[in-house]
């Protein structure tokens, strides 16, 4: 069967893929977006470097896990790795910022890719 208008066809086809395309990237505000409903733990004020290095090779471990697809006992070394790199790298700001908010701010996130890329594990996408 034949359309009878054409390029009313085709104009409808490509408004809605544009529309379809738009409503998918709309809701992509940023690597915090997903962090709304989310408080720090009020532990990270007073933790110790360790404890703090401990936390961040912990969540390296389960993200890189799940990343990879592997064990997470499998990345002990070079998550270990990641945490000291990325905490030695930060300035008292940064440390600050994370004992506050409970994750990376952007000056931070730079060295821990940085960091990623030294340890030789992918980056998250």
């Amino acid at each position: 069967m034949r359309f009878l208008a054409p390029r009313t066809g085709r104009f409808l086809l490509a408004a809605g893929l544009l529309a379809t395309v738009a409503a998918c990237n709309a809701n992509k505000a940023g690597p915090t977006a997903d962090l709304a409903g989310y408080t720090p733990d009020p532990a990270l004020k007073t933790a110790s470097t360790s404890n703090l290095t401990g936390r961040v090779r912990h969540a390296c471990t389960v993200t890189q896990a799940k990343l990879q697809g592997v064990s997470e006992v499998s990345l002990a070394r070079p998550c270990g790795c990641y945490a000291q790199r990325t905490l030695a790298s930060l300035d008292q700001s940064e440390l600050a910022a994370y004992r506050t908010t409970g994750y990376f701010n952007d000056s931070a996130r730079a060295k821990a890719l940085g960091a990623l890329d030294s340890c030789q594990l992918p980056r998250p996408a």
